[in-house]
C-alpha cells in the first residue's frame, strides 16, 4: 500500500491496518468525511475502541466491526476504493465507492485474482498477461474512453460503483452484492418529491455546506480548484464562508481568448476575497505533458481536456495537497447543453420527414470544413448568438445523423459518441452496444442519469482522479456526495432546467454569494484549442 497521507499523519494512520479485533485488515484509498459522527455514534453506542490515533481508516474498521461492511458503508459518506481482509471467514472484500470517484480493477489470473487501484500495479504481478481486449478498444474509438463496464485489457474488470466484490478461498467466481447505488440514491430522491416533501433552496444550501465543511477537514494544506463557472464558483463561496482566512483557489488559462476562462475565475476570486493562483498554459506546455499522460492514465483516454488537468494538478501541488472541485455539479442539477437542448431538439427532429433530417445534415456537413481557426466567421456568428464554445462542432458531429435519431435514446448515443462507425479505424470492428439502464424518469432528467453512470464515472472521474494522484494530489467533489445528490434528485426539473438553461437551483444559490454578471456567460467547459495544436507543433 502507497499512501498519501492527508489525515493523521503519524504511523496510527499506516497502512494496511488491522481492526482492535484483529479479525479484519484493510488496504484503503480515499476520504470518509463524515467519519468524525461516526466516531461519536460508535462512543455513544458503547462500540467504540480505545483509539490509537485519529485516521478515517481506523473510524472505518471500528464500523465495519460493529455494523459488518455493509452496514459501515452505507452509514458513511466519502470516495473510496477498499480491499478488506476477513481472517475468520477466509475472503477479501472489493468496494467502491457510490459514484465511482476513486478506481479498483480485478485481475483473473490462472492461480487466483489480483487487485489495485492502477492498472500498473496489476502488471507487476507474476502470471498476469497484458493482452488487448477487443471489446474494450472498439468501445474507447466509439467513446473516447474506456467505459466502467469493461477494461482495456482481457480478464480485468473494475469493481462497480457502489457494489461489494467478495473473493472466497475455493471459489471459482466472486459473488458481487451493491451495497448503494446511483440508482438507489435517484430512487430516493423520486420518493421524496413524489410525497410533497420538497427541497427548498435553504434546504440544498444547508446540505451542501455541511458537505464542503466535512470535506475540508484535512491535517494537510488545502484549497479549491476554480474556473469561475458555476460549480467550482458555488464550491469555493462555500468554503470561504466558512473559513477564517483566505482559501487558495487555482485556475488555469489559455493565450487563445475563445478558450481562456482564467479572467472569469480571477473576478470570482476577487469578490470572494480568495488567495487565488492563475497559470496559463502554453503549447510548449502542453508538449511537454503529452509524454507523461499514458503513465499517468493507464487506460487509453482521449479527453483532451487531460492536458489542463495534469497541469493543474502539478502545479497546485506546489502549494496544497487537497483540493476541492465543481465535478459532478452538471451531471446531477442539469448542466449540460444536451440536457438543456436535447428533449427540445428531439421533439423538432420528429416532425420533420427523415429525407428532409438527411438533407439538412449533409448540408451542416459540407459547411464544417470552414469553420478553423484560419476562418473564423461561423464562431464569431455563433459567439454573437451567445451559443457555448463547443456548439459548432457538436453540430458538424450530429449532422450526418439527423435521419437515424428517432427516440431519446438515439439522441443521446449520438451526442455522446466520439465515432459512430468504428470501422473507419478498427478492421472487423465490434459493434458497441449502447447502455440501457432503466430509470423511472423521461427527457432530460433520463440523459443526466446516463451521464451520472456512463460519462462521469468513466471520462470525468478517470480524468481528475488520475491527474491527481500522478501529481500527489487528493481532489474531493462535493457534488458527488450521496446526500447531495439525493436532494438534487428531490428537486422538480424546473429548478434544475428552466428558461433555455441548466442548474437553475445552483444559480440561485450562488447568488448568495457572488454577483449573477460575473458568472452568466455561455457554458463553456474545459475546452482547448486542439484544432490549432494539433495542425501546429
Amino acid at each position: 500500500h502507497r499512501r498519501l497521507s492527508i489525515i493523521d499523519l503519524s504511523p496510527a494512520g499506516a497502512q494496511p491496518m488491522a481492526s482492535h479485533c484483529g479479525r479484519y485488515i484493510i488496504a484503503f484509498n480515499g476520504e470518509i468525511y463524515n467519519h468524525l459522527a461516526l466516531r461519536d455514534e460508535l462512543t455513544a453506542m458503547g462500540a467504540a475502541p480505545v483509539w490509537r490515533g485519529n485516521s478515517d481508516t481506523e473510524t472505518l474498521l471500528a464500523a465495519v466491526t460493529h455494523w459488518g461492511l455493509r452496514g459501515a458503508l452505507r452509514r458513511s459518506h466519502g470516495m473510496f476504493a477498499l480491499a478488506l481482509w476477513d481472517r475468520q471467514a477466509q475472503r477479501v472484500h472489493l468496494a467502491r465507492d457510490r459514484m465511482g470517484e476513486k478506481p479498483l480493477y480485478v485481475a483473473w489470473l490462472d492461480n487466483g485474482w489480483a487487485f489495485g487501484s492502477e492498472l500498473k500495479a496489476l502488471l507487476a504481478v507474476p502470471g498476469f498477461e497484458a493482452r488487448l481486449c477487443r471489446d474494450a478498444v472498439a468501445a474507447f474509438l466509439t467513446y473516447g474512453y474506456v467505459p466502467e463496464t469493461h477494461c482495456i485489457f482481457q480478464h480485468v474488470q473494475k469493481v462497480p460503483p457502489g457494489q461489494m466484490m467478495t473473493l472466497s478461498r475455493g471459489q471459482a467466481t466472486p459473488s458481487t452484492e451493491a451495497y448503494e447505488t446511483f440508482g438507489e440514491l435517484l430512487d430516493r430522491g423520486l420518493a421524496a418529491r413524489a410525497s410533497g416533501e420538497r427541497a427548498t433552496l435553504n434546504d440544498l444550501e444547508a446540505t451542501l455546506g455541511q458537505v464542503v465543511e466535512e470535506q475540508m477537514l484535512s491535517d494537510v494544506p488545502l484549497g479549491c480548484f476554480l474556473s469561475g463557472g458555476i460549480d467550482s464558483s458555488l464550491v469555493a463561496a462555500l468554503m470561504q464562508s466558512r473559513s477564517t482566512q483566505p482559501v487558495r483557489t487555482f485556475a488555469i488559462g489559455f493565450s487563445e481568448a475563445r478558450f481562456n476562462e482564467a479572467p472569469h475565475a480571477a473576478a470570482v476570486a476577487r469578490h470572494l476575497g480568495t488567495e487565488h493562483t492563475e497559470f496559463i498554459l502554453s503549447e510548449q506546455d502542453a508538449l511537454e505533458v503529452i509524454t507523461d499522460l499514458s503513465k499517468v492514465y493507464d487506460e487509453p483516454f482521449a479527453d483532451s481536456s487531460q492536458i489542463p488537468t495534469a497541469l493543474l494538478c502539478r502545479e497546485a501541488h506546489s502549494s496544497v495537497t487537497v483540493a476541492l472541485t465543481g465535478d459532478g455539479g452538471d451531471e446531477v442539477f442539469g448542466g449540460y447543453n444536451r440536457h438543456v437542448i436535447g428533449p427540445r431538439l428531439l421533439s423538432r427532429l420528429q416532425r420533420v420527414p427523415r429525407s428532409l433530417r438527411r438533407s439538412a445534415g449533409r448540408i451542416v456537413s459540407a459547411c464544417a470544413p470552414a469553420i478553423t481557426p484560419e476562418n473564423g466567421w461561423p464562431r464569431r456568428i455563433a459567439s454573437r448568438l451567445r451559443l457555448p464554445v463547443t456548439a459548432l462542432d457538436k453540430a458538424a458531429k450530429i449532422a450526418p445523423h439527423l435521419g437515424d435519431i428517432d427516440d431519446l435514446p438515439a439522441l443521446y448515443q449520438h451526442f455522446s459518441r466520439g465515432i459512430h462507425d468504428s470501422e473507419v479505424l478498427m478492421q472487423d470492428a465490434i459493434t458497441v452496444p449502447a447502455p440501457d439502464p432503466a430509470f423511472p424518469v423521461g427527457g432530460a432528467e433520463w440523459m443526466m442519469a446516463m451521464d451520472s453512470v456512463t460519462y462521469l464515472p468513466g471520462d470525468i472521474l478517470v480524468k481528475v482522479d488520475r491527474a491527481a494522484m500522478a501529481a500527489s494530489l487528493e481532489t474531493r467533489a462535493p457534488f458527488l456526495d450521496s446526500r447531495v445528490v439525493t436532494a438534487a434528485w428531490g428537486l422538480p426539473l424546473e429548478m434544475k432546467i428552466a428558461d433555455g438553461t441548466g442548474k437553475q437551483v445552483l444559480r440561485s444559490l450562488l447568488d448568495r454569494y457572488v454577483p449573477r454578471d460575473l458568472i452568466d456567460r455561455p457554458k463553456q467547459g474545459f475546452a482547448i484549442p486542439l484544432d490549432r495544436w494539433l495542425r501546429g507543433e
